[in-house]
């Protein structure tokens, strides 16, 4: 508790002098540990958001949403109906080993209503270790939901449970761990006497419950739903459970698609379907991998495959197989590249062959793609 007042009263005088806060300091001093009776405002308030991110403005026209599920179609920066400006936020700062660089994860609840959602941050106890980490809760059923901004992705759920740990020496923040779902959370009225999970002794009750199409992901064009996204800094890597499905807009050829989990590496900036992996576009294309990187803004998904199961391009009577393809987000076009020590084989027809009549491709030189590579390519 006496961490709690010094931290208000640090706030306090930086609000005073006009100075910036460190996001850890701000969310350390957000809301109360104690209990909060749910017959008292939401916690969220103007000192939890980061100072260098400014509030989304009001769009009263934003549609309503059903209970643990955001809207999909509602922009990513919109409050809920008939909310204030104000919004509740947290960064997670990831520093990596490889390259020395600050990434940051941004945890965002767009709405304020009492009704829809609430944001909280429970400090360590009294008899919790000086270096216990603070545990954040945001949940929010409104039209925007909870916004979780990782690279190049904007998620969007109805809870996330958010762990940072104290931040070292010299740092303005800290890394940690994002727990996130369709689900629930709400202010106790009592604290059970017996309580000893960190949460229920700071009053606060969270219910996640998992779904399919619950986890909404947006890059880009690209919009892709899932079921947990699960983030720590032990590796690095956001993983969304799937079954995961996707759809891309393109006014000749949109393209669908599905897997079984979604990978987003922070130090790389690499996203990655995993599992399974098919492309499908509305021209005909089926496209089949045991992995792609995909990357919306270059129009560009690299498909590997494994020495059992290349990956592999089919449209009409033409199929392509290889360690890699490229295929290109907006033609739908695919480009075979050889890696070392591998091969590409194809059967390409004209109509009327039957598949016996059908020469195999024959395969480039090594390293170098079968066609000119799309932009961004290596």
């Amino acid at each position: 508790m006496q961490s709690l007042r010094s931290g208000r009263a640090a706030v306090t005088l930086a609000l005073c002098l006009g100075l910036a806060l460190p996001v850890w300091v701000l969310a350390q001093d957000a809301p109360p540990a104690a209990p909060t009776p749910p017959a008292q405002t939401d916690p969220a308030s103007p000192e939890p958001t980061t100072p260098e991110d400014p509030t989304p403005s009001e769009d009263p026209t934003a549609p309503e949403a059903t209970p643990d599920q955001p809207d999909p179609t509602a922009p990513e920066d919109t409050p809920a109906p008939g909310a204030s400006a104000e919004t509740a936020s947290l960064e997670l700062v990831r520093r990596s080993d490889k390259d020395g660089k600050e990434r940051r994860i941004r945890i965002v609840r767009t709405g304020t209503s009492d009704e829809t959602g609430i944001f909280t941050v429970c400090g360590p106890q009294e008899d919790d270790p000086e270096d216990a980490p603070n545990l954040a809760v945001f949940s929010e059923t409104g039209a925007g939901g909870v916004q979780i901004t990782i690279d190049k992705n904007v998620i969007r759920v109805p809870l996330a449970l958010v762990t940072q740990r104290p931040p070292g020496d010299g740092e303005d923040g800290s890394d940690g761990r994002v727990e996130a779902s369709a689900g629930s959370a709400r202010f106790l009225d009592t604290v059970p006497p017996d309580a000893t999970e960190r949460l229920t002794r700071c009053g606060v009750e969270t219910t996640p419950q998992p779904a399919p199409d619950t986890v909404f992901v947006t890059q880009g064009k690209t919009e892709l739903r899932g079921q947990k996204l699960v983030y720590d800094e032990t590796d690095g890597i956001a993983r969304i459970d799937g079954p995961i499905t996707f759809q891309r807009a393109n006014e000749k050829d949109p393209l669908t698609g599905s897997s079984e989990r979604i990978e987003v590496n922070v130090d790389e900036e690499k996203t990655t379907l995993v599992g399974s992996v098919v492309l499908n576009s509305e021209g005909g294309r089926v496209s089949r991998a045991a992995r792609v990187e995909y990357d919306d803004a270059a129009n560009v998904a690299r498909l590997f495959g494994t020495p059992e199961q290349p990956a592999e391009s089919v449209k009409g009577g033409d199929t392509l197989r290889a360690g890699m393809i490229l295929y290109d987000l907006d033609r739908n076009e695919v480009y075979a590249v050889k890696p070392e020590g591998g091969t590409i084989t194809g059967e390409f027809r004209e109509e009327g062959d039957s598949p016996a009549e059908s020469p195999s491709a024959p395969a480039p030189a090594p390293g170098r793609p079968a066609t000119p590579p799309v932009p961004g390519s290596p």
